[in-house]
């Protein structure tokens, strides 16, 4: 990996971050509750998830970039979980989130949706990821868990993670239903932060539950094409999904970029009935049920920064 960078983030306490978030979400959806209460055990279903919580030593890494696709795509940007943990000072970490899977395991081009345990000393990783691919026979996708085919913690060109050490504690929980304004939940959230809180670069990472209505996901083409003229011509290349609820949304995001070229939100999803992929908006504002927990991160890791359009 090349040069890394650090920042510190502004990390308020949890019933002053419920507060801010509970107003912000009042602009936008009609039933809000926003409460610190004890992380769920998250290895049980819906969430599946290798470990039982989201605490312990939180921190973010944004790893590669969307520059790593514009003009050609950097398919030989390889970044593995484990190195990252040990990037982050954060060995055997639990990092969940939403990225690329590796050109070089996979094959093509795919949506990754980020639940990985870290390898440690003796104790091997334990991958529960899954991608998310376009078929080229038909233009469907499909959803597949990632170690059924696939022993690597790899992932490619970019990913934004939310890591910690994985332990119980009180996180954020998040009631969110019928949304009334524009704004997406995760937009929602993160503006709200970045309103409240000014040039103070807040951090959270979590996972949430849309538990009824349907949603608009893309998943990127198997294929890159030689080039892409603009981030709007990506924007093109996409394939655009309606996927029905429930759905399990690994989300990442920061209030503001205080110029270290971050994502500013990160959102991918799996189901347990074959739908997922990079969330944008709920398609069912009048019936759509969101459940979160979230945590804020100490200390945000810029890792290998794009230094241009390639």
């Amino acid at each position: 990996m090349s040069e890394t960078v650090t920042l510190t983030l502004h990390m308020p306490s949890l019933e002053e971050l419920a507060e801010v978030l509970q107003n912000g979400l009042k602009k936008n959806f009609a039933d809000v509750q926003v409460s610190v209460v004890d992380c769920p055990d998250l290895t049980q279903s819906p969430f599946t998830f290798p470990v039982k919580g989201i605490c312990g030593k939180p921190r973010i890494a944004d790893v590669g970039g969307v520059k790593n696709l514009v003009p050609v795509a950097c398919i030989d940007k390889i970044y593995d979980v484990n190195t990252v943990a040990k990037e982050i000072h954060l060995p055997g970490a639990y990092m969940l989130g939403a990225g690329a899977v590796s050109f070089r395991t996979i094959g093509i081009n795919a949506e990754l949706i980020h639940s990985v345990k870290a390898g440690i000393k003796d104790k091997p990783a334990v991958n529960g990821s899954y991608l998310a691919r376009v078929k080229p026979s038909d233009g469907e996708y499909v959803l597949e868990k990632y170690s059924e085919k696939y022993s690597d913690c790899d992932f490619g060109l970019m990913s934004n993670l939310y890591a910690c050490e994985g332990k119980p504690g009180k996180v954020i929980e998040v009631k969110a239903n019928k949304r009334t304004g524009e704004d997406n939940f995760v937009s929602c959230m993160r503006t709200s932060l970045e309103q409240h809180y000014g040039d103070k670069t807040v951090g959270i990472g979590g996972t949430f539950v849309i538990k009824e209505g349907k949603a608009k996901l893309h998943v990127m083409p198997p294929e890159f094409p030689p080039c892409f003229e603009s981030d709007e011509a990506v924007d093109r290349w996409l394939k655009f999904y309606e996927m029905r609820a429930p759905l399990i949304c690994q989300s990442v995001f920061v209030s503001r970029d205080p110029g270290l070229d971050l994502r500013v939100e990160h959102t991918h999803c799996y189901s347990h009935h074959g739908d997922g992929g990079h969330y944008h908006d709920d398609t069912t504002p009048e019936t759509v049920q969101y459940l979160g927990y979230f945590h804020p991160a100490e200390i945000l890791f810029r890792i290998d920064r794009p230094k241009t359009s390639n």
